[in-house]
């Protein structure tokens, strides 16, 4: 697989890769001296060093050799979120995708998702593995505040919002799972790798 390496300041690598879970994995398993730590995004994987250890020249030898792995085998484990579908564009994105409500329903439950990177808010994980049936458009015009456990689509990903927060996700229904509790340890539920499963529970 190609990649390219892109540095980023004396202390982090940037890597664009089709497989960003596959190859943070691979790098995770072979731990080459000096990384601190791996940071994946939508297309790319940001690797930290220490430059007291290696430099961008001597890592980027080593991250050109390496091949993603299947990520699934290194996974965080999984996580089942029990969903009240009954979210504000519900009936709207089942219009926009021709579906029925409860086709919809099945549809984005029966999904098997792997919280691919997480960013916008602390906790806020996008889920990758959503049907391609149900990739919509955000909404043109974001809400000013979401309510947290809103579970939403947009794109190719699915989320849970952490938090209350502006938004301009697809509102298909709500949990009561926190997926970011800064009591917890670690705080974050859902990090990269973790597989997730949404059930169907009555409001």
């Amino acid at each position: 697989m190609t990649v390219r390496l892109l540095p980023c300041g004396r202390r982090a690598v940037l890597v664009e890769t089709a497989d960003v879970l596959g190859y943070q994995a691979a790098v995770a398993e072979l731990a080459p001296d000096g990384v601190e730590e791996l940071v994946p995004a939508a297309r790319t994987l940001l690797v930290r060093f220490d430059p007291s250890v290696t430099d961008a020249g001597r890592l980027g030898a080593v991250l050109r050799q390496v091949s993603p792995v299947d990520s699934a085998a290194a996974d965080a484990g999984e996580v089942v979120i029990p969903v009240v579908y009954d979210g504000e564009d519900l009936a709207e994105v089942a219009a926009e995708t021709g579906l029925s409500v409860g086709a919809l329903i099945a549809r984005h439950s029966g999904g098997s998702y792997v919280s691919a990177f997480c960013g916008f808010a602390p906790g806020f994980a996008y889920l990758s593995g959503s049907d391609p049936a149900l990739h919509v458009a955000r909404r043109s015009s974001p809400r000013t505040r979401i309510p947290p456990g809103s579970v939403a689509i947009a794109g190719e990903y699915s989320a849970v919002y952490p938090s209350a927060s502006p938004g301009g996700w697809r509102l298909l229904g709500r949990t009561d799972v926190p997926v970011w509790d800064v009591e917890r340890d670690p705080p974050n539920l859902l990090p990269p790798g973790t597989r997730v499963r949404f059930t169907v529970v009555a409001s």
